[in-house]
């Protein structure tokens, strides 16, 4: 999944094991009574109100043209796939009770639990989750995680164009029996099924409110909770759905999703009593908080990567592998996760993330050179390219409003400097102006991103940079990467899909379409009243297993 406001991340994927050097998860449930650092008992300010900070704002509520972290937060909550993100972030039932898979790995039969409902009380059918997958296919969607359903019979050649929507490999047999063929054995497919992108569709009322469907007073949903209201730049509600199958275990009646660009102004908020779990921990307050607040603050591995992108449909970047990677080798990511970030974040020299099932991540050829010898090399790429201080580069940083994004701008741009004499225009813009410019991509030189793993498995990461997928965000086409990733797709050997997405791993590598910086961990405040929160390497808390105990 991807989102540019710091994450999930990020097609979610669809998601996703621990990284590099993270830091051990606190505690879920907190004792009781809970004090905080004013030596106070800690209790919900509402017991039925929960209210969670959500990052910056959501791009859209429709499940299917979603693709920032902030709306899948609030989409887990208002729908639910055939599967969901279980507490150690694999997937577990959800609205199907159960599944089967047949020998050859190709084919999944789901059933349905009784009494499935809409929001509106209508029942829900098999063939609602068939059409959400139709619709995801679908070119006239332009989904961005179109490609996420890639592993079943004909999606892709429907994402081409080639075959109409209702020629995907997904049926309905009868209104509680949803089948799945793959065209290749595809061991993420539960994973991928957990993700918004392939949530179902109520049918009637998308016919009805078309491009206004997913708003508040419209969207009908089968999630535990229904859309109530949205306020563009504030917040969005969302209150207790009586029809959901599993109501009768819902602890939080109302859920408040608060968005802010600054994780300052959200941590000024959760002091102040107005909110109950924090987006993120801003960096310069994280040693006051361990001090302070050590019984509140979460911090856990998650499987996402904080990059700067590439654009490689254009000068200077274009067919110009020599001077990316002189960009990527002046960066010294150890000081970078130490003086800027400083929350136990991992170096990234490589695109996967350590801890993905089954798969030893790669790395640069470099990682492991003194920091000297690589800006001795930088500098000889550099002067190849046909840059020097008589004609330095001039390059445009893009990345979104936000404290962190910021100060890391800043770190590079000098890095930059000091070791090449590189001059960087740094450009800070809404997350929503950030995500239109680089979709036109013209506008773009070096762009600020990140990419949360949206199922346990390596293929999450790699399928970003496939040629023709949806949110390849820098245009990166390379025939030997994509020729690997087909054939994994195809390998029913795990040792050797595995093998084969290792060696996609090095060949984009050295092919600098991207300069990964580090690694994420899960980093939120939660107050002592707040108990059910789960730690896990999808950083996915759903708000209907929480429950806010008042402190007593």
């Amino acid at each position: 999944m991807t989102t540019l406001d710091g994450a999930r991340r990020g097609l979610r994927a669809m998601a996703v094991a621990a990284v590099l050097a993270a830091l051990a998860a606190c505690g879920g449930g907190q004792p009781s009574p809970a004090t905080t650092e004013a030596g106070k008992v800690a209790v919900a300010a509402d017991p039925t109100t929960l209210r969670r900070g959500n990052g910056p704002e959501p791009d859209t509520l429709d499940p299917q043209r979603a693709r920032t972290d902030a709306s899948f937060n609030i989409q887990r909550d208002l729908f639910e796939g055939l599967t969901a993100v279980g507490p150690d972030g694999g997937a577990v039932p959800a609205a199907a009770e159960s599944w089967s898979v047949s020998g050859d790995g190709l084919e999944y039969t789901f059933r349905l639990r009784e009494g499935l409902r809409w929001s509106n009380g209508e029942a829900l059918a098999a063939a609602d989750f068939v059409a959400g997958m139709r619709r995801l296919v679908d070119p006239a969607t332009a989904s961005p995680y179109a490609q996420v359903l890639e592993p079943v019979l004909n999606a892709s050649a429907i994402v081409a164009g080639q075959q109409a929507p209702d020629a995907l490999g997904v049926s309905a047999p009868d209104d509680r029996t949803v089948a799945i063929r793959l065209a290749h054995p595809a061991p993420y497919l539960l994973g991928i099924l957990a993700h918004p992108s392939t949530f179902p569709v109520h049918r009637a009322s998308l016919a009805q409110h078309g491009a206004e469907y997913a708003r508040p007073g419209k969207l009908v949903s089968n999630g535990a909770y229904v859309l109530e209201d949205w306020v563009v730049g504030s917040h969005v509600v969302a209150v207790r759905n009586p029809h959901y199958w599993n109501d009768a275990a819902t602890q939080v009646s109302r859920v408040h999703y608060l968005h802010h660009s600054e994780a300052g102004t959200e941590f000024r908020q959760y002091r102040a009593g107005e909110l109950d779990v924090t987006y993120v921990v801003p960096p310069q307050q994280f040693a006051w908080i361990q001090e302070n607040l050590p019984g509140e603050l979460h911090v856990s591995p998650q499987l996402s990567v904080y990059y700067y992108g590439f654009n490689l449909t254009r000068p200077p970047f274009k067919d110009n592998p020599g001077l990316r990677r002189a960009l990527s080798l002046v960066i010294d990511r150890e000081r970078l996760t130490k003086s800027v970030t400083g929350l136990g974040e991992a170096p990234a020299y490589g695109w996967v993330p350590r801890g993905v099932a089954d798969y030893a991540p790669q790395q640069f050829d470099y990682a492991r050179q003194p920091y000297e010898a690589r800006v001795a090399e930088a500098r000889e790429l550099y002067a190849k390219a046909g840059y020097s201080t008589q004609n330095p580069l001039k390059v445009e940083l893009r990345y979104n409003s936000g404290e962190v994004h910021s100060r890391l701008a800043v770190a590079v741009a000098s890095m930059w400097k000091e070791a090449l004499g590189v001059e960087t225009e740094l450009y800070a813009e809404e997350f929503r102006a950030l995500l239109q410019t680089i979709q036109a991509r013209k506008d773009t030189q070096v762009f600020r991103s990140s990419w949360i793993g949206d199922y346990n498995d390596a293929y999450s990461f790699a399928q970003l940079l496939q040629s023709d997928f949806g949110i390849n965000l820098t245009g990166y086409s390379n025939p030997r990467y994509d020729a690997l990733l087909a054939e994994a797709t195809r390998q029913p050997d795990p040792a050797r899909r595995r093998a084969l997405l290792e060696e996609a791993e090095r060949v984009m590598l050295a092919d600098h379409p991207l300069l990964p910086v580090y690694f994420y961990v899960n980093k939120h405040l939660v107050k002592p009243y707040v108990s059910g929160w789960s730690d896990n390497v999808m950083n996915v808390q759903y708000s209907k297993d929480l429950r806010l105990d008042g402190g007593g």
